[in-house]
Order: structure tokens, then C-alpha cells, then sequence
């Protein structure tokens, strides 16, 4: 049997901050390098210049894709003959708070969202989960730097059964019109579909792991998604709101069973520097994709 420690789990996260804060995963920089290829709006042509411009710089000064370098979001998932030992997250806020003072990122969470609205000044807690997955000797790593502008963007509805598919798209086009520009768009769209008002974000935040221009696994879904976005960029939104065909570079979706009398729907938006990676930590390499 497999066994993920505390140990394990704190290092990846320590070790992915820093990358990540200064370097755009390479999916979503070859989604924007497409997108300005394609893109005839003279000033979302402009934006996206200056995004694949911005992440350059990034990436060769060691310096931060955006001001605003997010919170922490860690989530663990694993096999069914992987073996977790208690608090498998018990040193990760240690790690955040390590890697954002020696990188100076920008510390962005509060005491209290509601009570007392003070700095921790070190970025901390970070916010993780562990999902189990049927998947034996599966162990990953899902860490994600989420800006608040694009969390901001995001909704979760509770739809009635009969909206059905149509319900949805057009929920999901009602988010992007609403909210998109604030997000910094061309967006990465994770919509989730199911299971019950608490977990359907979950579901929605999980769908902005898988890399842009990787299909979905089932047809159904894939299907749906080339609907969903070209719905999305059908708005006319554009990079940076400021109108063209690229109001996103991708829309994921992730389905759950639900209640028969439920549609619970979830939109999590990634802005156009959506930073994060998948980190397996059943190689001793600890191999990973970003």
C-alpha cells in the first residue's frame, strides 16, 4: 500500500508556489498564443499581445504573472489502496507561509471574512480538501493560486430540473456577460453539474485542472463544452472585456448524480493567468504537469 505524508504534501506545495505565481502554465500560454493568432478585434488583439508579452517578462525576470497572487487551493486525491495518516495537510499553511514571504507574493487573505478583516500577512490558511477517486494506486496533488477577481466572477445556482441543458448554457452565459470582464479575461470556465449545493463548486474549481485543449474524456461532455464555449465567446466579451472572439480559451465541465428534484449548477471562473498543476506524488520523482 501506498502512503502520502504530511511531509510529502507541505513540500509540493512549498515547491509549486513560486512557479507557479511567475510562470503561466504551458496550456493556457499556448491558448493565448492560439487565441492572438485567431483574434481580428484590433484591441482584443492588443490584449492578448500584451498577455503573452506579460508572461514572458514573467517567466525570464521571475516575477509575478499578476499583482494579485490569490489564495491557496490544495486538493489531495487518492486511490482507494492509498494509505493517508492523519492530518495529511497539517504543515502546508507552514509551507505557504514560507514560500510567499521567500518569494514576496503579495499576501491577499483576511482574519474573518466577516468579523475581523485583517491581514494574516502571511497568506495563510490555505484551503484544502482530499477526494477520493476510484483509481487504484492514484495519488495527486491539485494546487491552484486563486485570484479573487475571478472567484469574484463565479456563482453557484440552484436550477429547477426542467431548465435542463438549456438551463445551464444559458446560466453559464448569463455568469460570463454578468461578470466576465471582471475576471481578466480570455477566461478558463469550470462549470460543475450535480451532487448538492455544497459540492457542486467543488466540481467546477476541479474542472479548471484539466489543460486547455484536452478534450473531455466522455463525448457527451465534449460535446457540450464546444456548445458552452462557443455560447461563451458568441458574447463578444472579448480579452479583457474590451470586445473579440476569445471571451475564453476553454469551458470544462464536471457532472455528479443529484437529487431528482435538483439542477445544482456551478460556474468558477479562471482568469487568462489560471495557475495551477497537477503534482503525482505516487513517482518518486514527484512528476507533474502544469
Amino acid at each position: 500500500m501506498d502512503i502520502v505524508t504530511k511531509e510529502q504534501v507541505a513540500a509540493a506545495v512549498e515547491a509549486a508556489i513560486p512557479q507557479l505565481a511567475c510562470v503561466l502554465p504551458a496550456d493556457v500560454r499556448a491558448g493565448l498564443e492560439a487565441a492572438r493568432a485567431g483574434e481580428d478585434a484590433p484591441r482584443g488583439r492588443v490584449v492578448l499581445e500584451q498577455l503573452c508579452e506579460n508572461a514572458r517578462i514573467a517567466e525570464e525576470d521571475r516575477v509575478p504573472l499578476c499583482q494579485d497572487t490569490g489564495t491557496v487551493w490544495a486538493s489531495l486525491e487518492i486511490g482507494p489502496d492509498v494509505c493517508v495518516r492523519g492530518d495529511v495537510f497539517a504543515d502546508v499553511d507552514a509551507a505557504v507561509a514560507r514560500a510567499y514571504g521567500a518569494a514576496r507574493l503579495r499576501r491577499s487573505v483576511v482574519r474573518d471574512a466577516l468579523f475581523d478583516r485583517t491581514n494574516t500577512n502571511d497568506n495563510t490558511p490555505a484551503f484544502c480538501d482530499i477526494h477520493p477517486v476510484d483509481e487504484p494506486g492514484a495519488a495527486r496533488l491539485h494546487v491552484m493560486l486563486k485570484g479573487g477577481g475571478s472567484d469574484n466572477a463565479s456563482r453557484v445556482v440552484m436550477l429547477p430540473p426542467g431548465a435542463g441543458r438549456a438551463g445551464v448554457v444559458e446560466e453559464v452565459v448569463r455568469c460570463v456577460r454578468e461578470k466576465g470582464a471582471n475576471a481578466c479575461p480570455p477566461l478558463v470556465v469550470g462549470v460543475g453539474v450535480g451532487a448538492t449545493f455544497d459540492k457542486v463548486a467543488g466540481l467546477a474549481k476541479r474542472a479548471l485542472m484539466r489543460p486547455v485543449g484536452e478534450p473531455a474524456r466522455d463525448g457527451r461532455t465534449r460535446a457540450f463544452e464546444e456548445d458552452l464555449l462557443a455560447a461563451v465567446n458568441a458574447t463578444g466579451v472579448g480579452p479583457g472585456g474590451l470586445g473579440g472572439a476569445y471571451t475564453a480559451l476553454a469551458v470544462h465541465v464536471a457532472t455528479a448524480p443529484c437529487h431528482i428534484a435538483a439542477l445544482p449548477v456551478a460556474v468558477n471562473m479562471g482568469c487568462s493567468a489560471t495557475r495551477r498543476v497537477t503534482i503525482d506524488l505516487s513517482r518518486p520523482e514527484g512528476g507533474s504537469h502544469v
